[in-house]
């Protein structure tokens, strides 16, 4: 999907720019260079506001992230009364 610094931060840009994502973090698990990651994330999706679980897991070397990976669950919508 990405290679590289620049790349990641190209198609990271248009996501941050949404006004209602959020990130809260559940769990975090570091073994050596390897941290994993456990979020729900709150984006705006095409059919409205929800969640969706994530792990991201990341290879740090020298104090920065050398790769990363993501699994995402599935997505709930929020009700809408």
């Amino acid at each position: 999907m990405a290679a590289g610094a620049a790349q990641v931060r190209e198609r990271q840009a248009v996501r941050l720019t949404e006004p209602n994502l959020h990130a809260r973090l559940l769990n975090r698990m570091v073994m050596g260079s390897m941290v994993i990651d456990q979020e729900i994330v709150s984006p705006t999706f095409a059919e409205g506001t929800g969640r969706i679980g994530l792990i991201a897991t990341f290879q740090v070397h020298e104090g920065r992230i050398d790769k990363a990976w993501f699994i995402s669950g599935a997505k709930t919508l929020d009700v809408t009364p």
